[in-house]
């Protein structure tokens, strides 16, 4: 979550609210230079490269970065005649991509009749995520979308003692849980895999992306689907959470030192799918 995604101050389903006399638009647009180098690659060609970014957070999207036009290949854009309106920024004019022998439709988009309070826009392109082969942010790749600066984990350990029932089967205890706290969302609590029954979960197909934690994979308990998670190989940067469990408490009780735990607001997540051309190999080794 950052600015404008899930439950951003600046999404439709924000947990807080600014504290002013008056009510704000139900729409609000915030665009800030990023600061950091970025680059996009199109069939192995960078297409690509500026250290004067703009990122633009819109409602219920995640952030966008908008290259000057002048560090974008200018062979690299094939005009489509195809304009659509957005709702708050006027004209948008779309283009092709291409480089080498292979084309792209749609895959990258103008501004073109900005209105004065977003002019900082004007003569910038965007490209859209999936149409690219990746992102960087110097020589790193990208992975899910465009890194929000407003994105925080913190991870803590507590000497609390969570329980995981399941009817009357306890499927997990443990005294040295750990918890962590990603940006709004509301805490979520992880348990080492020696303070659980293992024969209670099964895994299941399929597992979802989150470009700050890696991948995650699911687990059935009894007939609850889908109710506990496990970032087995998680990032570096929140290795501490790395093969522990975490449980769904809308799926299964989830005791906190006695007090079940319920589905809060900003609780339940929406998954990533993997980039397009990003295998798993990938993921871990980032």
């Amino acid at each position: 979550m950052g600015l404008s995604w899930q439950q951003g101050p600046l999404s439709a389903g924000a947990i807080g609210h600014f504290l002013t006399p008056d009510p704000l638009p139900q729409r609000l647009l915030f665009a800030e230079r990023l600061r950091r180098r970025m680059r996009v690659q199109f069939n192995d060609t960078w297409i690509a490269d500026s250290e004067n970014v703009i990122l633009l957070h819109e409602p219920g999207r995640y952030p966008v970065a908008y290259f000057p036009r002048e560090d974008v290949d200018p062979r690299a854009l094939v005009a489509s005649g195809k304009v659509t309106q957005h709702k708050d920024l006027g004209d948008t004019t779309w283009y092709a991509v291409q480089a080498g022998d292979r084309t792209t439709e749609r895959a990258a988009w103008e501004l073109t009749a900005l209105p004065e309070h977003a002019v900082e826009l004007q003569g910038r392109i965007a490209f859209a995520w999936r149409a690219m082969d990746a992102f960087y942010e110097e020589d790193d790749r990208l992975l899910g979308h465009a890194a929000d600066p407003y994105h925080r984990i913190d991870i803590r350990n507590t000497s609390r003692t969570l329980e995981v029932r399941l009817g009357d089967i306890v499927v997990a205890r443990s005294e040295h849980p750990v918890v962590l706290y990603e940006s709004g969302f509301a805490p979520r609590w992880y348990v080492p895999r020696s303070d659980i029954d293992a024969s209670r979960l099964s895994a299941v197909e399929g597992q979802t992306f989150c470009p700050y934690k890696g991948l995650c994979d699911y687990y059935d308990i009894g007939t609850a689907h889908r109710a506990a998670w496990s970032y087995r190989n998680a990032y570096s940067e929140v290795g501490r959470i790395g093969d522990l469990v975490s449980f769904e408490p809308d799926q299964v009780e989830v005791y906190l030192d006695g007090k079940r735990l319920e589905l809060e607001p900003g609780q339940k997540i929406v998954p990533h799918g993997v980039d397009r051309g990003l295998d798993v190999d990938e993921i871990r080794h980032h």
